[in-house]
Parts: C-alpha cells; sequence; structure tokens
C-alpha cells in the first residue's frame, strides 16, 4: 500500500492501541471489593427479579474484566468471595436455580484469575467428597443453560480427588439391600469424568483435568488406569473428525490423554506410550481440518515423546550465567564470567539407548511446524524444544538440522514460521550451540526479510515477527563474545525490520528484539540512539516510521555528504565551473532551510557540517581570481541568505545566520552593513518569534565570526571592515541581548542568548583592543564589564560561570591590555589571575564571596546588586544559601560605615524603582529584602524617624502589590511589611495599615499567611504593641479563622486596628455603572 493510500485511521488506531497499553498497568490493588461484597450479599434478593438478577450478573463480569491484564489483584480477595458464594451451594434451603447462579459468578471469577489458581481455594476434606458426588446427580448434561455449575463441579471434584486416602475406605459396604450392589466412588468419579469428556460444552475441559488428577493417583492407577486408556483409545478408534460428534469426543479423549501423560509418573505411564502412539497414527490427525484436534495431537505426542525419554537435563547445552539475580550479581564481582558451555564434556547420555519411537515422534513434530495453524506450529516448536533437551548432544545436533531444513524456498511461509518458533525454543533452553550459530543467523536474516507474494497479496509477516523473536531470544541466552560476529548483520537488519517493516506487528517486534540487545548484549552500535527515536511506540505508526524515523538514513546521508562537499574543497578538485557546485550549493542550502525536519539529537551535527561545507566551497568556488568575487554569486548569495532569515521557522533562521557567519571575506566585501543589519534583526524579540531564542543565539555567534572574518579598521568604510562608523551598533546589538530572560517550557532560554552575547562581546572587545584601541569608548567598556559582572552574580549556574571567565578574559587579557576598564586597578587585586585556573565559577560556594567583592566598586554596584537579588531570592538550595552568605557578610563589612550604607541603600532603591512591576526581578528582590531586614542589615535606620530610604522602599513595595493578584509576590511582600514596622514614625504607622489590609485580602491564603506573620513579629518586636493589649492582639491573631468569610475576618480585623492605634480602612464604594 502506498503512502497516500494509508487510511487516516491507522494513525488513530496506533494511538489508541499505545493508550491503552500505557492504561495497562495503572491498577495497583482491588479496589471494588466494597461493590463485589454487596453484589454477592443480594443474590437471594435478585434471584426471582429477572432484569435485576441480569444487572447483577452483568455488573459483577464488568467488576472482573477490568482486572484481566492484573489477575493477581484479586488474589487476596477469592478467599472470602470464594466463601459467600459456596455458602450458597453448601445451604440446603437454596433453590437449584440460586445454586446455578452463584456457579454462574464462580465460574466469572474462575475465567479471569485462571482455574489452577483458583482450585486450591475449594474445600477439598474427605467429607467433601460425597456432597460433590450427590450434587451430580441433579445436573442435566444437556441443560446448556447451567453448563457453568457443571464445569465448576467438575473442578470441584479434581481437587477433592486429591486426598490422602484410598478410596475404597470411603465406600463402606457397598451392599445396601441384599441382591443390589452400590456403585463404588471410584467408579462414580470415573463415570461422571467419562460422561463429561464427550460433551459439548465447556464442562469437557474440566472433565480432562478430572481425569489427569484421577486417573494418577496411587490406588486409581492400579485398579483403574489400564481400563480408562482403553476406553480412552477405542473412543478415539470409533470417532471420525468429519462429523460434529466425533470432534466433540475426540476433544474430550485428547485432552485426558495429554493430561495423563503431562501429570503422571513416567514408570506409570510408559507401559501404555508406544499403545497410545500406534492409536494416535492411526488417527490421522494431520489430515483434520479442525485446528484443535491437530493442536491436541501434537501437544499429546510431545507428550509421549518426553515419557519415552529419561526426565533428565542434557549435560551439553549452553548455559549464560544462573537463574539467581543474586548468584549472577556474585559472579560479576568476582570477574567476568565465562560461558558455562558444556560442549567439550564426554557425553554422559550416550550409553542411553532412545526409543526408536522417539524418532515418529520427532517427525511428527517436525509436520507439526509446518501446520497451517499458528498454534499447533507453536505447540510443535515447545515440544521440539523439549525433547531436545533430553536427547544426547548428537541426536539434538540431528534435530536441529532438520529444523534448519524448514527454511528452504521450496517451503511455504508456515514451514519458515514454525522453523523460527523452534530455533527459539531451542536457543532459549541453550540447546542451540555456539557452533551452529552460523548456520542459525544466516537464516534467521533471511527469515527477516521474508515475503511470499500471493496473487495480490502477499504472506510472511507472521515470518518475520518470529525471526524477530529469535533475536530477543538469543539477547538473552548467549554471552556478548558469542554474538560479537554477528552483532553487525543482525543489528542492521533489525533497524530495517523497525523502521521499514510493512506489519505494525512486526516494527514493534524488530524494536523490541534490538532492545532487548542493546541492554543485555550491550555491543549494538549506537544502541541508544536509536532506540531514542525508534522505540516501540514510536514504530507503532506506520507514517512516523515511513517519514520521520526514516531520516535516520536521510540524516546520515546529509551530513556525510556535507562532509564530502567539504573535504573536496579543502582539496582543491578542478570542478571550478562545473554544474555539479550548483548542484552542492543547492543541497547545502536545501538542508539549512529544512533543519527543522531533522531529529533533534542530529541537528546541531548536520548544521555544522553544512555550515563548514559551505565555507569550504565558498572559499575554492566562488572567485574569479584569487580574492576577487564573482559579482553574480555575490549578489545571489547575499540576498538568498538574507531573505531566508525572516523565515518563520526557527531553524531555518539558525542556518542561515551561521551560514552568513561563515562567508569568507571577499564574499562579504561591499555588502558587510547589509550582512549585519540581517542578523540584526534576527536578534530583536517580537512577538511573533519571542520564543526563537535558538535562532538569536545563533545570529549572534554570526556577528561575531563576520566581524573576525572582516577585521577592523579605524578609518574604513562600514561596508568593508568594523570601523567607527558601525562599531557602535554591533556593540549596543550584543549589550541589548543581555537583557534576553526569554523564558518557555524549556526553562530559561535566553541564557543561550546571554551567553553567546557575553562571547561575542568579549572576541570583539579583544579584537578592537588588539588591533584599534581607540575605537573602544570608555562608557563602552563600562557597560560591557558591568554587564559580565550582573551575568556572574546571577542564579543559574553554567551562565554565571561563564560570565566570570569572559569578565577574567578581559581584564587578564593576553595582548594589551583593554583601555577603560572601571576601577582596573582594584579588579586586579579582587581578582588576580591565578583565579582564573583555580577558581570552579559553576560552584556557588566559590563564586558568591568572590563576585560581591564588587558591591565596594560603586560602577560595579547595581549591575552586581541586580543580580544578587535574583540569586538571593531565588530557588535553588545551594544558591540561596551562598549568594545570601556573601550578600550579608559584604553588609556586616559596611554597619559602620554610614556613607558606605548610605550608597548602599541607594543602589537597591534605585534597581527596586527601575525594575518595578517587571516580576523577573521584583519578586526575587522582595524575598532578598524580607531576608535583609529580618537579619538586620538595616538597623542603623532604626534610629531615625521617617529615614528617606524607609520611606521610598515602603512606597515602592505598596505600588509593587498595588492591585496584584500573584501570590507569590503578595506573601513576598507580607515579610518585607512585616519587617519594616521596626522603622519608627510614619513608616511603620503605614506598614501596619498595609499588613491590615492584607488580613482582609481576598484570597483566604494572603490572609493566613499574614495573620501568621504579624503574629511573629509582634513577638519579634515588642515595642510595636503596647504592653496593655498586647495579649489581646495575640488572641485575635490566633484565635481568629482567618480564611472564613470575609465579612467575619473584617470585623476582627477592625477590632486589631483599634487595638493598634491604626484608622480603620474604609471600603470604596465601586463606581456606579449608570
Amino acid at each position: 500500500m502506498a503512502l497516500s493510500e494509508e487510511p487516516a485511521a491507522g494513525a488513530r488506531e496506533d494511538g489508541a492501541e499505545e493508550g491503552a497499553l500505557a492504561r495497562g498497568g495503572v491498577l495497583e490493588a482491588f479496589g471494588d471489593g466494597a461493590e463485589t461484597r454487596e453484589l454477592l450479599g443480594r443474590l437471594r434478593a435478585v434471584l426471582g427479579d429477572r432484569a435485576a438478577r441480569e444487572g447483577v450478573l452483568e455488573r459483577f463480569r464488568v467488576i472482573m474484566d477490568k482486572y484481566q491484564e492484573q489477575p493477581h489483584l484479586l488474589d487476596p480477595h477469592l478467599e472470602w468471595m470464594m466463601n459467600l458464594l459456596l455458602d450458597i451451594v453448601q445451604d440446603k434451603t437454596s433453590s437449584a436455580d440460586l445454586v446455578h447462579l452463584a456457579f454462574k459468578f464462580l465460574y466469572i471469577i474462575t475465567k479471569v484469575r485462571g482455574y489452577k489458581t483458583f482450585l486450591r481455594l475449594f474445600p477439598h476434606e474427605v467429607a467433601d467428597v460425597q456432597p460433590v458426588l450427590d450434587m451430580f446427580t441433579n445436573q442435566n448434561p444437556r441443560d446448556h443453560e447451567t453448563w457453568e455449575t457443571r464445569y465448576m463441579l467438575l473442578l470441584w471434584l479434581s481437587v477433592t480427588c486429591l486426598i490422602p486416602f484410598d478410596f475404597s475406605r470411603l465406600d463402606g459396604n457397598l451392599l445396601s439391600q441384599p441382591g443390589q450392589i452400590r456403585m463404588s466412588i471410584m467408579d462414580r468419579i470415573l463415570q461422571i469424568a467419562e460422561s463429561y469428556l464427550v460433551v459439548s460444552d465447556k464442562a469437557r475441559d474440566a472433565a480432562a483435568v478430572l481425569v489427569s488428577k484421577f486417573v494418577t493417583r496411587p490406588d486409581v492407577k492400579q485398579k483403574k488406569m489400564a481400563d480408562f486408556l482403553d476406553w480412552s483409545l477405542c473412543t478415539l478408534a470409533r470417532s471420525s473428525f468429519q462429523t460434529i460428534e466425533g470432534v466433540i469426543t475426540m476433544d474430550g479423549t485428547l485432552q485426558a490423554l495429554a493430561q495423563i501423560f503431562k501429570h503422571g509418573k513416567r514408570e506409570d505411564c510408559l507401559p501404555y506410550a508406544a499403545t497410545v502412539l500406534e492409536c494416535l497414527d492411526g488417527c490421522r490427525l494431520p489430515d483434520s481440518n479442525q485446528t484443535l484436534l491437530r493442536k491436541l495431537g501434537v501437544k499429546l505426542v510431545q507428550r509421549l515423546g518426553l515419557t519415552f525419554l529419561k526426565p533428565k537435563l542434557a549435560k551439553w547445552r549452553y548455559q549464560r550465567g544462573c537463574r539467581s539475580l543474586a548468584a549472577n550479581l556474585q559472579l560479576c564481582a568476582q570477574g567476568r564470567r565465562e560461558p558455562q558451555t558444556h560442549a567439550e564434556t564426554p557425553d554422559g547420555d550416550a550409553d542411553d539407548d532412545v526409543p526408536e519411537e522417539v524418532e515418529r515422534v520427532i517427525e511428527q513434530l517436525l509436520v507439526g511446524l509446518k501446520d497451517k495453524d499458528t498454534v499447533v506450529r507453536w505447540s510443535a516448536a515447545k515440544g521440539i524444544g523439549r525433547m531436545a533437551g533430553r536427547l544426547p548432544k548428537e541426536l539434538a545436533d540431528d534435530v536441529v538440522g532438520s529444523v534448519l531444513d524448514c527454511f528452504s524456498f521450496q517451503e511455504t511461509d508456515n514451514a519458515w514460521h514454525g522453523g523460527c518458533l523452534a530455533l527459539a525454543e531451542l536457543g532459549r533452553r541453550g540447546l542451540l550451540l555456539p557452533s551452529r550459530l552460523v548456520d542459525v543467523v544466516a537464516v534467521i536474516l533471511k527469515a527477516l526479510i521474508y515475503e511470499e507474494k500471493r496473487g495480490a497479496c502477499s504472506v510472511g509477516a507472521n515470518v518475520r515477527d518470529a525471526a524477530c523473536y529469535v533475536c530477543w531470544a538469543f539477547a538473552r541466552a548467549y554471552e556478548p563474545q558469542e554474538l560479537k560476529p554477528f552483532v553487525a548483520e543482525i543489528s542492521s537488519a533489525l533497524v530495517i525490520a523497525a523502521v521499514f517493516d510493512r506489519s505494525v506487528t512486526c516494527r514493534r517486534a524488530a524494536s523490541a528484539a534490538f532492545q532487548e540487545n542493546v541492554g543485555r548484549q550491550g555491543t549494538f552500535p549506537h544502541g541508544i540512539d536509536i532506540l531514542t527515536a525508534a522505540d516501540y511506540f514510536a514504530v507503532g505508526n506506520r507514517s512516523n516510521c515511513f517519514l520521520v524515523i526514516r531520516g535516520l538514513g536521510g540524516e546520515l546521508m546529509r551530513q556525510a555528504v556535507c562532509v564530502l562537499i567539504e573535504n573536496l574543497s579543502l582539496s582543491k578538485m578542478p570542478f571550478r565551473g562545473d554544474a555539479v557546485i550548483d548542484g552542492w550549493q543547492w543541497l547545502i542550502n536545501d538542508t539549512l532551510r529544512n533543519l527543522h525536519l531533522i531529529s533533534s539529537h542530529s541537528k546541531q551535527q548536520i548544521k555544522d557540517a553544512a555550515v563548514l561545507a559551505l565555507a569550504a566551497l565558498c572559499s575554492e568556488y566562488y572567485t574569479k581570481e584569487p580574492g576577487e568575487v564573482d559579482p553574480a554569486r555575490q549578489e545571489e548569495l547575499i540576498t538568498q541568505y538574507l531573505a531566508e532569515l525572516r523565515s518563520p521557522e526557527e531553524m531555518t533562521r539558525c542556518g542561515f545566520s551561521l551560514a552568513l557567519g561563515a562567508l569568507p571575506g571577499f564574499l562579504l566585501r561591499g555588502r558587510l552593513q547589509q550582512v549585519l543589519a540581517g542578523l540584526s534583526a534576527v536578534t530583536h524579540i517580537s512577538p511573533e518569534d519571542v520564543s526563537f531564542a535558538e535562532s538569536r543565539r545563533d545570529a549572534l555567534k554570526a556577528i561575531s565570526r563576520v566581524c573576525q572574518t572582516v577585521g577592523v579598521k579605524a578609518g574604513g568604510s562600514p561596508d568593508e571592515v568594523v570601523c567607527e562608523e558601525n562599531v557602535a551598533q554591533i556593540f549596543r546589538t550584543l549589550l541589548d541581548c543581555l537583557r534576553d530572560y526569554t523564558t518557555d517550557s524549556r526553562g530559561d532560554v535566553g541564557a543561550w542568548v546571554r551567553e553567546a552575547a557575553m562571547t561575542s562581546l568579549m572576541d570583539l572587545t579583544l579584537l578592537l583592543g588588539r588591533d584599534q584601541p581607540e575605537l573602544l569608548e570608555a562608557q563602552v567598556c563600562e557597560r560591557v564589564m558591568c554587564c559580565l559582572a550582573q551575568q556572574a552574580s546571577e542564579k543559574i549556574d553554567r551562565v554565571r560561570a561563564h560570565a566570570a571567565r569572559m569578565f577574567m578574559a578581559l581584564l587578564h587579557a593576553d595582548g594589551p591590555p583593554i583601555p577603560h576598564l572601571p576601577h582596573r586597578g582594584d579588579l586586579q587585586e579582587l581578582f588576580p589571575r591565578s583565579d582564573m585556573a583555580s577558581v570552579n565559577w559553576n560552584a556557588p560556594s566559590q563564586a558568591f564571596p568572590r563576585i560581591t567583592r564588587l558591591l565596594g566598586l560603586p560602577a560595579y554596584r547595581y549591575h552586581v546588586l541586580l543580580g544578587l537579588a535574583v540569586s538571593v531570592g531565588g530557588l535553588t538550595e545551594s544558591t540561596v544559601r551562598y549568594s545570601t552568605q556573601s550578600l550579608f557578610e559584604y553588609m556586616k563589612g559596611i554597619q559602620h560605615d554610614p556613607q558606605a550604607l548610605e550608597g548602599f541603600g541607594g543602589t537597591l532603591l534605585q534597581v527596586f524603582e527601575d525594575n518595578l512591576l517587571n516580576d523577573r526581578v521584583s519578586v526575587p528582590l522582595l524575598k532578598t529584602l524580607d531576608q535583609m531586614l529580618a537579619n538586620g542589615c538595616f538597623d542603623v535606620f532604626t534610629l531615625e524617624e521617617n529615614h528617606p530610604f524607609c520611606v521610598k522602599l515602603l512606597a515602592l513595595c505598596r505600588e509593587e502589590i498595588r492591585k496584584s493578584r500573584d501570590v507569590q509576590k503578595l506573601r513576598s511582600s507580607i515579610g518585607v511589611f512585616c519587617g519594616m514596622v521596626q522603622f519608627p514614625g510614619e513608616v511603620r504607622r503605614k506598614a501596619l495599615l498595609q499588613l491590615l489590609l492584607l488580613l482582609c485580602h481576598p484570597f483566604p491564603m494572603i490572609r493566613k499567611t499574614t495573620a501568621s506573620q504579624v503574629y511573629e513579629m509582634v513577638l519579634t518586636y515588642g515595642d510595636v504593641v503596647g504592653a496593655g493589649v498586647l495579649d489581646e492582639v495575640m488572641a485575635v491573631l490566633s484565635s481568629t479563622a482567618w480564611d472564613a468569610e470575609l465579612p467575619l475576618v473584617r470585623g476582627q480585623r477592625n477590632r486589631l486596628c483599634d487595638l493598634l492605634g491604626v484608622p480603620r480602612p474604609q471600603l470604596v464604594p465601586k463606581p456606579s455603572t449608570h
């Protein structure tokens, strides 16, 4: 099917399946116990009302079906559910209909949990045998409405058969009346089992279970086993799979025989095995069109084969590690373990004779591998694995050879599928020795691409799926060194299947097999990268595979061709004027234009490869003479690239920005102003491209590279070099980008822009300082250093460290010293050259104690304080701790220097005023102020009533929170107002008024927070409240429910106003709408 013909519903189906898989494991416990108990308790009440009875039954089915995928969650509750239902069954007063209803509920539970788990919960004392047998007297095998009752009774009887007493001891006197002989319990059970083995409902399956438990008992096998087997074989001989009755009879009989030879002891079953095999051959089951009969025939054949062979594992099998995780870990701790292969050990089974019937069994199993139905092939494959595990090495190897014969192109897809299943079973059981891997891997690689045309369609998806299963099994079965020679072939084949196979099941199977090999073998190349792009869910959607993940090939090819273009250009291949150059240019442009279609983990490498290829291509093939540009080519290239900078795709802007930055000087000559203007436009933030942080970052890199390429000349032309006319604009562009604090779902993406701007500023400043220092103005140098200092004091470790390195690089430039650096001497003393290598600027514990030293230098104080405010009021624990410690340490040092303290306070207020309503700064600044006030940083100002610092700080805080509904900001401001209560005079009164206003804020959380902090404030600052009213104030604050309705809260707030001597706030009436 072509891609365009794929139905749209396909994608939705894939998504639905993924959702179902994701929801499959959400249940953690059985959460319907109460309702289940209530439903079971209502059975007597709803029995007479058919609608109510059906409703209860259907609701119980719905509850149980929820746990179909996690039936183990029912285990702790099975006992009480069974007891409630069996109480009804064992109650003599219960009507027959009520008993049948109870058994229906028991069957629903059994269907979900499985009868094997359920069996052990049935009562199975000696006293239970007779009552269960008596219940069968009232059963009608032809009543199709009550088959659940008979099914559950047969299961119950099968578990009561396990009592450790001879059944003859339960019979008593069989002569109940003269001339009448009662049937023994043993005969009654056997009669019941035989009669239900030939019914048409599910009770037939339970009868087979009963037979396997009953006939294999020590007392029964001596008296009844031979007779039952005779009856079974006669029944099979008389039956024909051509009729429905014959199919039903053969089904039950084969189930019973298979169960007997599975559960019975070998010494008990061996005398009859050859006879049963002979009879089975006569039934000619492989010719039947009934799948179930053929499956049961294969199942019985393998059980007969295992009976012929002694039950012991082959010593020659290959083993990887141990089944015990603890033992494996112990072996790994002692050193790399060697695979436990016993291939060279003398075969201890060589002296054991293998019966000739075994060959017939294996032949039938090999025929079963080619059956037309999957369930038959799967059963045959398991039989092959089980049989080979008991054979001598040479015979088992012959079996492997026979399985490999299935992989002939003369064979059908059924044979290939069965062969794959058999190989997986053999490998999983350690029966495929490493010496056979060469042959096996060869056929599996063919199976991974197997497809056979059948008219207008094709078959083979099941073969490819099974081949993936083989690869999955081999990952678990073999040590990495055994599979290492085949890693390249297997990994390539699995990737191709995972991405390109038409069938979703095959793609997912290949992905799962690849994942298993990556995890267990650890030798698959690029394993994690491939799994990330092509995991189980990603390959589920066909269009995603063919159009998106397919990029794995296209991406690698694009990158490889770009590298080829670069190297051919550097090698000066004689292609000047050749049409191939246009093809190369088109490929580079197309790659840069479509970067948004490339997967994220490959995007950067492909972008870099394309840019390097462009630089090499232009340098070699776009000049007429050495250093002379082709005007037509220059016009075409520059115009096209500048136009692409306005693309609506961010990655396209990124690619062409870097492409402009990579152009050689002769292509930029005469067009420098246009290029710089275009790149500068990319760095500007507009509503349409606010999240295009990566394009702004790459444009800044390109500006720096362009400046390095064209060089500096003070009196030069602005279209040729960096000169007096354009240098100010370049610096302005770079410095403006240091204010980029854009955030989106990825976090502070503006940090990428700021880092690129800092690097470009350093490169440009060093370039000018080396070649044309007269172009560096004092104002520009000061702003560069101050902005770097601000970034070096902010909260992101990576950005802070980058800024510090740029700051140090400019301070300790290797060439001529950079002119006009503010406080150069102080800086060199505070930040010696040795700090460049010895200080880890990423670590807050090392960075902040050094950065806060700049607070003592007036030129840097504003910017450092701006950065510190964000750090001290941040969220990261280590950043907050060390920035706070460093700030407080500085404040402690200036407490006795009024001039320094006044200067600091003024700068702090200026930072607040400049960033009013800028939540990025103002919210953490409020937290910073709260901590500073609480730690006594401004205690000196408490000595003066209405100090100007306090007055202005209060005004700014009130303005910041006016009409604000930001809970975080409001909560931060509460602490500041509480801290300002320590300042006497009008400031204290207004701060108290503001807090009392917040006690009636519309948000209950704000009211509660305010009350709590005011309570602490009253305790901390004892002089705020008079001693006479202190207790009453504390009582009102602590006893009032501040999250209650506002009218109730307002009364208590007004009472506090009276106690504190603050005027009561007045409600402002809303303006009339008329």
